[in-house]
């Protein structure tokens, strides 16, 4: 078994959360370097790593990060930080990680890029991940660079995008980047390669360009996915569609949000395919097919085994500050909007029915307001209703739900969500549920608001009137869905 101890930075991530159990299985001490070590918990692997708080933008947290560590995955990237900072927040991040890695004396970093265009000049997102590896490799530290294009799984930003357009438009209106051709490669033979790196030596120090055994346009992708699922969506190009948007449309119909969108639709023009095999000469792996790693990754979603979402990082411009059980006590400058209602149902069937709301369950009531709500968040720049979210059975610390984040979830008795979307102060919503005599329960829904100078104020009162009608229909349809569920399992069909 190895004796290595490995850094994972980015476990709160798409990649890194998936990475981690992987390396404990094979036998490697796992550190996990995090902002907040809250967003672990939970996760089946929590106890087995040790946890280490830091930031790689505050440069004095990395030295205890860093000590004692063989190897360091560097699987950071500032993309939610919005396209004005997110590039300068990456360059800075990989100097302090790579300037403390070499004073630690750190045998390697592997980190996770994006492949470098054919022809063309290269987005500032896919510029940001090349000159992230420039600068990890400028430190002085051997590093083992790979590089991928669209990452096919259950869950991914490029998959997301290409699932949800797939099936809720039925006639897709594409610009002409869907005749670029692009190199995907499923996430589980990322997740092969990164881990045998540690163990073949010949690939310290290498770019490395990765994908799966298919050239595809995006068309193709679009086609493939749609057979896999049986739908018949013809496809049309319209040449006027531009970049903005295209990043309008994908941010109002699927679960990224339009900034995102449109830093992804910059890079799409290029044509990204590997065009040095070394990667495939090094390592011992069976790609898969395009094909195979949709099926793979919508069996995932179909047996709600979904372990990680590209949105399960916490925003790099949202506040990570967990919000104490004291915001249920009357605090100076925080607005409350408390309603009780007597359900009669157990307590498990009614958190059921609470772990469920979001996605395409939706909100039970007046849901075509939260989706305009969602609307003109992004029409100021917000993330929008994502309308996704990782598992409909199972919810933890630091998922997301549309527009919101777990905060807080203690199984059968409280749920608290962090709104993401802009907001001028704080808002959270929280259920809490407890027994009430023999199948009943009670529910407590309440909204926090901590409002932000005039506006803040202002912004509350402007809603105050919808509030008077949703919030009550919210809580009267969940007792509704609640107790209809009660009967069901108390009565099941023979």
């Amino acid at each position: 078994m190895p004796s290595e101890t490995i850094l994972v930075t980015g476990a709160t991530g798409y990649i890194g959360g998936r990475l981690v159990p992987l390396l404990l299985a094979a036998g490697y001490a796992v550190r996990c370097f995090v902002r907040n070590p809250e967003q672990l918990r939970n996760r089946t692997w929590e106890d087995q790593v040790e946890i280490v708080k830091g930031d790689v933008l505050q440069p004095d947290t990395l030295a205890a990060a860093l000590a004692g560590i063989d190897a360091a995955y560097y699987l950071i990237h500032s993309l939610q930080a919005g396209e004005a900072a997110f590039a300068e927040r990456d360059r800075q991040a990989a100097a302090n990680f790579g300037k403390a890695a070499r004073e630690a004396g750190l045998q390697r970093i592997i980190c996770l890029g994006g492949l470098k265009p054919k022809t063309n000049t290269p987005s500032k997102h896919l510029k940001s991940r090349l000159e992230t590896g420039d600068i990890l490799r400028a430190s002085g530290v051997p590093v083992t660079e790979f590089r991928a294009a669209v990452i096919v799984g259950s869950g991914s930003l490029s998959f997301e995008m290409i699932r949800y357009l797939t099936e809720r438009v039925p006639l897709l209106i594409t610009p002409r980047w869907v005749r670029t051709p692009t190199q995907p490669i499923a996430i589980r033979n990322v997740l092969q390669y990164l881990t045998q790196a540690l163990t073949v030596p010949e690939s310290t120090g290498k770019i490395l360009e990765i994908g799966g055994k298919d050239v595809l346009t995006y068309g193709d992708m679009f086609r493939i996915y749609a057979r896999v699922r049986g739908l018949r969506h013809p496809i049309v190009e319209v040449p006027v569609l531009t970049p903005r948007l295209s990043s309008l449309w994908v941010g109002l119909v699927t679960p990224i949000n339009s900034r995102i969108a449109r830093l992804l639709i910059d890079g799409l023009n290029n044509e990204v395919v590997v065009q040095d095999d070394t990667a495939q000469r090094l390592f011992d792996i069976e790609l898969f097919s395009y094909e195979t790693a949709v099926q793979r990754a919508l069996t995932r979603f179909e047996r709600d085994e979904v372990e990680t979402m590209w949105s399960g990082a916490v925003s790099s411009n949202i506040d990570d500050v967990k919000i104490a059980e004291t915001l249920t006590e009357k605090k100076e400058g925080m607005i409350r909007e408390r309603l009780q209602v007597k359900v009669k149902a157990t307590p498990e069937t009614v958190f059921g029915v609470i772990k469920s709301l979001g996605g395409d369950t939706g909100w039970l009531y007046a849901d075509a307001l939260w989706k305009i709500r969602g609307f003109l968040d992004l029409l100021i720049g917000g993330i929008g209703l994502r309308k996704t979210r990782r598992s409909y059975t199972y919810i933890r610390e630091s998922d997301t739900i549309d527009f919101w984040r777990v905060e807080a979830v203690e199984e059968n008795r409280l749920l608290r969500l962090r709104a993401e979307m802009k907001v001028p102060g704080k808002a959270w919503l929280q259920y809490k549920v407890k027994p009430d005599g023999p199948g009943c329960s009670i529910v407590t829904q309440t909204a926090f608001y901590e409002p932000r100078g005039l506006f803040g104020f202002l912004y509350w009162y402007l809603f105050a009137l919808p509030h008077r009608f949703i919030f009550p229909g919210m809580l009267r349809a969940l007792r509704r869905r609640a107790e209809a569920l009660e009967v069901t399992l108390k009565n099941p069909l023979p």
